[in-house]
């Protein structure tokens, strides 16, 4: 997935991140362009998943 997809369903993504996982504040889930791993690695440290199960989550929306 490349960043522009990634951004594009990133909206989406969050909303449900903050639904699944109550510890994701906005500041955790703050998208900078260039910065997808870096992002999946705050989640990933928040919720226990693996950034493949991560991405997975995101591509499949």
């Amino acid at each position: 997935m490349n960043e522009e997809q990634f951004k594009g369903k990133w909206n989406i993504a969050k909303g449900k991140l903050k639904q699944q996982y109550a510890d994701l504040t906005d500041d955790d889930l703050t998208y900078a362009e260039g910065k997808s791993d870096e992002l999946l690695g705050r989640i990933q440290e928040k919720t226990g998943e693996s950034k493949e199960k991560l991405k997975k989550m995101i591509n499949d929306l």
